[in-house]
């Protein structure tokens, strides 16, 4: 897919809406699915694969910050630990500056190997 560079696509602007209605402490994947799928009124959840993607080239444009909970938390729920994905004060910048036309986010859009 090719767009500007920087600029926001409509599922990247709709996670860091999820992320921001999660709070500070963060959200894990399936939950920012969930919280998209419920948001839209929707049944079914965005392909996974998709949405990772996403996340992951929020990330490296810095408008995310992502880490892995703690091991012992999960081991206590008898799960696998969970990567959980906050905003960032550029993420919340480029919510805030999402509607404005012209904005751009170095590192969003940028072809990489």
């Amino acid at each position: 897919m090719f767009r500007k560079p920087g600029t926001l696509l409509p599922l990247e602007r709709r996670l860091l809406e999820a992320a921001a209605r999660c709070g500070g402490q963060g959200v894990y994947g399936f939950a920012l699915a969930q919280e998209l799928a419920g948001a839209q009124g929707e049944t079914k959840l965005i392909a996974h694969g998709t949405m990772y993607k996403a996340l992951d080239r929020m990330r490296r444009a810095g408008l995310l910050s992502a880490g892995w909970e703690d091991a012992d938390a999960a081991a206590e729920q008898g799960r696998p630990r969970r990567k959980i994905y906050r905003l960032t004060a550029a993420g919340v910048r480029a919510l805030e500056d999402a509607a404005v036309s012209g904005v751009r986010w170095p590192g969003l859009g940028e072809v990489t190997p």
